[in-house]
């Protein structure tokens, strides 16, 4: 067994269908974990999970569509991964919206609403319904993907890194009410990632070449480079972890 085995541990990933989400699931999976996958399409969810199977044995990923937006979804979500694979270890909320770009004064009431549940109460809403097996238990690794959004500030994207550093402070609290039962509750705070939800932002030749070249490593990155630090979270490596926001930028936040 090694520190970053993860075989009998069960991890429901929200968004899990492309980007980081993706390739978190595919990395668990890889490590030894039953996974579940989780966004808003249930076809798009089964094919990766059957992708998924295919790679890594048949049973090792199960599809469970939910709407992060929905109490009734998640409630959902977490009664068939439990009737699917009896149990959840480990909790990702991946999921996230950002329907706006542009400064706070322009943002309508209903776009900022959308980022703060869908951000930071669907999160909570969640982790609640999944912590009373972990107490049970006494044992449970629970991970939010924040931003380095939220460690900074931003002309265009102010409302979701708001949600962003508010992720990481409910990181620190749950891990507070939660340490005295072996939960875990931590965030990773990727930089500008490849992804299609990024793409706003990386898409135009001029704004990468201007993020990149403040930062160290000069690049963007990709999901598979976020990925490791969730295993890491997610397995025995991680059992002393708890409360705190791992920053993968490219070293954007030093320079």
């Amino acid at each position: 067994m090694t520190l970053f085995d993860m075989k009998g541990k069960v991890a429901v990933i929200t968004g899990s269908t492309r980007g980081i989400g993706l390739a978190i699931a595919e990395r668990m999976a890889e490590h030894g974990a039953k996974v579940v996958i989780s966004s808003r399409k249930a076809d798009v969810c089964e094919q990766v999970a059957n992708s998924i199977n295919e790679r890594f044995g048949k049973g090792t990923a199960v599809a469970i569509a939910a709407n992060i937006s929905s109490k009734e979804n998640l409630q959902n979500l977490v009664d068939e991964s439990n009737r699917a694979f009896g149990k959840i270890d480990v909790l990702v909320c991946n999921a996230a919206s950002n329907p706006y770009y542009g400064p706070l004064a322009g943002i309508s009431d209903d776009q900022f609403r959308k980022i703060l549940d869908n951000n930071i109460v669907a999160n909570n809403w969640l982790i609640s319904m999944v912590v009373p097996q972990m107490i049970e238990r006494n044992d449970g690794s629970i991970i939010i993907v924040s931003s380095i959004g939220g460690l900074k500030g931003s002309t265009i994207l102010g409302a979701y890194a708001i949600s962003k550093a508010a992720d990481m402070q409910l990181a620190r609290n749950l891990a507070c009410e939660y340490g005295k039962h072996n939960i875990r509750v931590n965030c990773i705070a990727p930089g500008l990632i490849k992804t299609d939800f990024a793409k706003a932002l990386w898409d135009n030749p001029e704004n990468l070449k201007a993020s990149t070249s403040r930062s160290p490593l000069q690049r963007i990155g990709i999901p598979d480079e976020i990925a490791g630090a969730a295993v890491f979270l997610g397995s025995k490596a991680g059992d002393f972890m708890t409360g705190q926001t791992m920053v993968i930028d490219g070293g954007a936040t030093i320079s």
